[in-house]
């Protein structure tokens, strides 16, 4: 019998997932208790916080049963008994797919590709997560199902279009989260809940099961509170799905964690202010870079001037919102439970854009891809802050630019992480980007791991007692 003392509900619920791992495995805690912290946690702080759309407290004590009968078995999965949150655009066999929008009501039969991964692995799934209608958009501010608030701050955006994700890691109402990123909807939240976030390698985390914004941009994002977290959650989702027509037999291998700092060339860019960054988040990053003179020894300038930021996350845009066009025709079409009007506005805009026009900016992504790779033949990798701006009020006005810095590895298929990098003069948390070469995931993971533990900027999780 285990004669450690009791760990308190409120260090369960800070703790990463490396750690609930280690305690798990050591009998410290059980999957039944640690889901019950986690339930009451969410049935205490989330009429308030409203980061979930569909949370059965029921469901989650019969898979936290499970997980304590097979640890008496003596045969687990590698996320065994540790709850995670999931996006309300990936498919829950029994649970309805609403993707933010009124009309869809309906269970459907199957997993996603991700959740059969997380089932496996014998993760708790204890939710789905608020998001923006239709995943277009950066607030999570839903006409439908109410806004996901910032847990560090109420009244402010919680970022999107995976805020409820984000909000839900940040306020230890679960240990990490699987979201979509198409043009940086992982990277935003995580940059404004102060979290750490990962878009992978495109193609490399099935999409198969998440309802479709832009399949060519479409990735499946992590939100975590640790760099290691990451890494634990990518080794168990990735991989090869033959029933995934953008999946690939990793045509492009992970590159081992091999850097060495000292010599690691890092890009920046040459004018922040002139891509829209505040000076608030630029005094920030600088403050970052300063404290990152090891890890980031080695620093060029590269060269942006051929590359406007809201240009091709417009393009980006556009192609989203004419795929939509097509995967949401019955919400569209559906009066009794209509969609928005702001909706309907966005994809309308598609509607009225010709095919030459979408092909105009379907180029944009071989664009980034040239560019991607003349970058990655000078540099090892891209550092820029995540956002141009923090977090900022539910009802204030909504900045154009969340996304024109995430963009860039999302239309060039490049991995990308997100690490929290301090603290603006309000308050509120900003993070900072690394962008790497496809295939890289694994390197940009350490070398987070490595400006994270030099930074310190990481908040006391949970953001909410």
């Amino acid at each position: 019998m285990n004669s450690m003392p009791p760990i308190a509900d409120l260090d369960l619920r800070r703790a990463s997932l490396c750690q609930l791992l280690h305690w798990l495995a050591t009998g410290r805690v059980q999957p039944r208790a640690l889901a019950d912290v986690y339930q009451q946690a969410i049935e205490r702080l989330d009429p308030e916080l409203h980061a979930y759309v569909d949370q059965r407290s029921g469901l989650l004590q019969d898979q936290a049963d499970l997980a304590d009968r097979r640890r008496r078995d003596g045969v687990i999965g590698r996320l065994d008994g540790i709850p995670l949150a999931v996006k309300d655009n990936f498919d829950i066999a029994g649970w309805p797919t609403r993707v933010g929008l009124p009309g869809r009501g309906k269970p459907v039969q199957e997993d996603a590709h991700v959740v059969a991964r997380l089932r496996a692995s014998g993760a708790l799934l204890v939710g789905k997560t608020n998001m923006d209608e239709g995943a277009l958009g950066a607030t999570t501010d839903n006409p439908h199902f109410g806004a996901t608030h910032n847990p560090h701050r109420h009244g402010y955006t919680a970022g999107g279009s995976s805020g409820g994700a984000a909000a839900a890691v940040a306020a230890g109402l679960a240990v990490a989260a699987v979201g979509s990123d198409s043009l940086g909807s992982i990277r935003i939240p995580a940059s404004y809940c102060g979290l750490y976030a990962l878009k992978p390698t495109h193609g490399e985390i099935s999409a198969r099961g998440l309802v479709p914004a832009a399949r060519r941009l479409d990735a499946v994002g992590l939100l975590a509170r640790s760099a290691d977290d990451l890494t634990v959650l990518l080794q168990v989702l990735a991989g090869y799905d033959a029933d995934d027509a953008r999946s690939r037999r990793r045509r492009v291998a992970f590159a081992l964690p091999d850097w060495e700092p000292g010599n690691l060339r890092a890009g920046l860019l040459p004018d922040l202010a002139g891509v829209g960054v505040q000076p608030e988040v630029i005094e920030v990053f600088e403050s970052a870079l300063a404290k990152l003179s090891h890890a980031l020894g080695d620093r060029r300038t590269v060269d942006f001037a051929d590359w406007d930021f809201a240009r091709t996350r417009r393009a980006g845009l556009l192609l989203m919102e004419a795929e939509m066009l097509g995967t949401f025709a019955a919400d569209l079409a559906n009066t009794e439970r209509p969609v928005s009007d702001r909706f309907r506005q966005m994809l309308g805009y598609a509607g009225r854009k010709s095919a030459a026009d979408y092909a105009v900016a379907d180029r944009v992504l071989d664009a980034a891809t040239l560019k991607m790779r003349r970058l990655f033949s000078q540099v090892d990798v891209l550092v820029m802050p995540t956002t141009p701006q923090g977090a900022f009020p539910l009802d204030g006005p909504v900045p154009d630019s969340q996304a024109d810095l995430t963009s860039f590895a999302s239309l060039a298929g490049c991995p990308a992480v997100s690490l929290p990098m301090g603290t603006l003069p309000d308050g509120m948390p900003v993070g900072l980007q690394l962008v790497g070469a496809r295939g890289s995931d694994l390197r940009l993971l350490e070398l987070a791991a490595v400006c994270a533990a030099t930074l310190d900027a990481d908040p006391a999780y949970p953001v909410l007692a």
